[in-house]
């Protein structure tokens, strides 16, 4: 991935207008970014900014993009700093026994009689003759406002100023993250959006040599499963590493006479009972036409879903709820849906549940209360 965004080839030059990734909660992005990806960045000598928005969610995203833009200079003013060692045995850079100077206050980055963020990051793209990489964690924390709106525009004036000029030394790339996958995609798809027309896909997800991996820091002895079982119950548990974690310890606890895969795969559906009952509350909250509206989804397949407002579809939630419901209704549990993650836009009057893991738990739930409701005994 760093390859790709360093060094993009063709048609993946369109990295550079930004690149989102949308994934499921829990599957390891942040791990990712902030112990594989960034590393391999600054190996190659980029300059990487790393925000996260969850981290502080009471905080304005400027306020945070901004302290992250200001760490990150003043390491680079500081003469023993490891990005700078990297920069003069890369780049050639001849800075003595000195750091990087730059002509505008820390301070005041960002006020109004301050530095914009575009002549920041230009500055520090001619002077360090390198990528700037600005990583934004939980991107989708910045749609909704007026704050977040006017951050992400002074990252694109930063992204067009910077690959728009001629024979620059370096590029601007952007890359947003999130794990509320619809608000990710709209944030590439709708025209008011500064990054409209930017690269949007699915994070990926860890495959079966991350399960080798694991199974050897395990040392589980006996209770050793097959990587093949292993594997299986990762994708069952939604391929969240934690909650694979969580099921080998239990295995590791077991009792050692008893098969290690039967046991493994048990112990997997408690795990993912346990984690279904906290999603599934979710949906509770929001209430019965929801639930309908999220059944409906489910039931056509769970992904590319049309017709949620069709007078057929609005028959079927009045049945289901025992009264009658207007598309207007439904357009405003939609809207809770998508803004709870639990249901994705997949285009224009198109959608589909943003997690596998608990659309499979629903249908579970509905398949036991249904069994339960089954016919009554005569009298």
């Amino acid at each position: 991935m760093a390859e790709q965004l360093l060094r993009p080839k063709g048609l993946m030059t369109k990295v550079r207008s930004g690149l989102f990734l949308g994934g499921l909660r829990r599957i390891g992005k942040t791990t990712f970014l902030r112990g594989d990806l960034i590393p391999a960045l600054e190996a190659e000598g980029a300059i990487v900014v790393y925000v996260d928005l969850w981290s502080n969610t009471a905080a304005k995203p400027s306020d945070l993009l901004l302290a992250a833009v200001r760490r990150t200079l003043a390491d680079l003013e500081r003469a023993d700093s490891k990005a700078v060692g990297i920069l003069k045995r890369l780049k050639g850079l001849d800075l003595g026994a000195a750091g990087f100077k730059f002509g505008f206050s820390l301070v005041e980055l960002g006020k109004n009689e301050g530095s914009t963020l575009a002549g920041a990051f230009g500055e520090l793209v001619r002077l360090t003759k390198t990528d700037v990489v600005v990583i934004i964690d939980e991107v989708q924390h910045a749609m909704g406002s007026e704050d977040g709106d006017n951050m992400l525009l002074a990252l694109k004036a930063a992204r067009d100023e910077i690959n728009l000029t001629p024979g620059t030394p370096g590029h601007f790339l952007f890359v947003g993250t999130g794990s509320h996958r619809a608000r990710v995609r709209e944030l590439t798809i709708k025209g008011t959006q500064a990054f409209n027309g930017a690269m949007s896909e699915d994070f990926p997800v860890l495959e079966i040599d991350f399960v080798d991996w694991l199974l050897k820091q395990a040392e589980l002895g006996a209770r050793m499963p097959t990587r093949e079982v292993a594997f299986e119950c990762f994708v069952r548990l939604g391929r969240r590493p934690e909650e694979l974690m969580k099921a080998l310890f239990a295995l590791a606890q077991s009792p050692s006479f008893a098969d290690a895969d039967q046991d493994l795969r048990a112990i997997t559906e408690g795990v993912r009972q346990s984690a279904a009952a906290v999603d599934l509350a979710r949906l509770d909250e929001l209430g019965p036409l929801a639930q309908a509206v999220f059944g409906y989804v489910c039931k056509q397949g769970g992904q590319g879903v049309k017709k949620l407002f069709s007078a057929a579809t609005l028959d079927e939630y009045g049945v289901e709820i025992g009264r009658t419901v207007g598309a207007e209704e439904i357009q405003k549990v939609a809207t809770l849906l998508l803004d709870s993650n639990i249901l994705a836009r997949d285009g224009h009057g198109i959608y589909g549940v943003s997690d596998p893991f608990l659309a499979e738990a629903y249908r579970s739930r509905a398949n036991v209360l249904k069994t339960l409701d089954g016919p009554a005994a005569p009298a």
